[in-house]
């Protein structure tokens, strides 16, 4: 794990410059070593020009294995790379709002460079903040121990495929949610344990368990908590990530799946976050909400698992036919060729809205809301599908 941790660093946010970088970089070369030679790895970052890279490579494996770590796009700012690839989230400027004096007082003053313009990038701004605080009490190296401890990953992907096939309906995945910015508090009464064993009991194939503590109410006890309790369902660590540091975070509590949101993530940042995943074991679910998102990462290789969220995230406004839209044409021979298992989420409360969006191709639902309100949360999955899906 310790090659693993060493590759955090290709992952930071790229600095902030008051003017265009010109300056070349030379070549640079790190060995990393360790006991088992399956992580001993050779990590080059080669900056020169606009078409720089790095890579990563195994000493024992053959040249076709290498993995392919970073691609340095230089010259460009971190959200100029990010809106060039029609992402409209920034991130968070360093210095936060100028500080001002007049006279003993000081004080700050918003403008639109330092204020968020709406709730996804307030979250991801304050994302960026509070992950910095846990790296700094959490470093790769102290996480290194608490990956080798970690219970293993289940199979994600898997588990969704067999209930699909089980059923004839999409695999479900509960969300084990307490609040939303758009909606409050959904449960009063929530014990994530016993929410987590009753969608398992009504036939769930994985639990979706947000671990966001600010707008969403989650904490990663909780999925440590679900995890330790002998809930067999694999569990989706629902994050806003934003640094692969979190990657390894998730796996050390617990997690089988991440989220990856490409509303946020720019490509490269998509591709070798996936990457990691794999070293990981866990399995990646990758959001896409509108034809240019899912186009972006339909491009990506090693894409397997696609959720399509019917909310924009920006305004949080609702509309299930995104799911069918997204769904037509070209796209769906790409998603059949690549063997991408597609995932329906938000605004599915009837069987109605489930028949509609695996018409339109999904093979599993992303749920919480509409189940996690109900007295019996397994009740409630039966409610959704219109019949019991359980395995009992």
């Amino acid at each position: 794990m310790e090659a693993l941790a060493s590759l955090n660093p290709l992952f930071q946010p790229l600095p902030s410059f008051s003017s265009t970088p010109t300056t070349s970089f030379p070549i640079t070369r790190v060995h990393v070593s360790n006991r088992n030679p399956l992580f001993t790895f050779s990590v080059r970052a080669q900056m020169g020009s606009t078409e720089g890279s790095a890579s990563i490579a195994s000493y024992t494996e053959p040249l076709e294995e290498v993995l392919k770590v970073k691609e340095w796009e230089l010259g460009m700012f971190q959200n100029e790379v990010a809106a060039s690839q029609g992402i409209r989230i920034r991130r968070r400027p360093p210095t936060g709002p100028p500080l001002h004096y007049v006279g003993p007082f000081e004080f700050r003053l918003q403008n639109d460079g330092n204020t968020p313009r709406n709730i996804l990038e307030e979250i991801v701004w304050n994302k960026d903040v509070e992950v910095a605080k846990l790296k700094e009490r959490n470093p790769l190296v102290a996480l290194k121990r608490a990956l080798d401890n970690a219970p293993p990953a289940r199979d994600f992907i898997g588990a969704l495929k067999a209930a699909n096939e089980r059923t004839g309906l999409p695999g479900l995945i509960a969300e084990v949610k307490k609040a939303s910015p758009s909606r409050g508090i959904l449960r009063e009464d929530f014990d994530p344990v016993e929410i987590a064993r009753a969608y398992e009991k009504g036939g769930a194939a994985c639990l979706s368990v947000l671990t966001d503590e600010k707008y969403f109410k989650g904490s990663f006890e909780n999925l440590e908590l679900i995890r330790n309790a002998g809930v067999k369902c694999p569990l989706l660590c629902k994050e806003f990530i934003i640094d692969a540091w979190q990657l390894y975070y998730a796996r050390s509590k617990g997690a089988d799946a991440v989220l990856l949101i490409a509303a946020v993530l720019p490509d490269l940042d998509i591709k070798y976050m996936v990457k990691i995943c794999k070293l990981l074991g866990l399995s990646a679910l990758v959001e896409v909400h509108d034809e240019r998102e899912f186009d972006r990462v339909l491009g990506i290789e090693g894409i397997e698992l696609i959720g399509i969220n019917n909310r924009n995230l920006e305004t949080f406004e609702l509309d299930i036919s995104i799911t069918k839209k997204l769904l037509e044409g070209e796209r769906r021979k790409i998603i059949h060729e690549k063997n991408i298992t597609i995932v329906g989420e938000s605004g599915l409360f009837t069987p109605d809205d489930i028949a509609y969006v695996q018409e339109a191709g999904v093979k599993a639902v992303l749920v919480g809301e509409s189940i996690v309100k109900q007295s019996d949360p397994g009740k409630g999955i039966s409610n959704l599908f219109g019949k019991d899906v359980s395995q009992s």
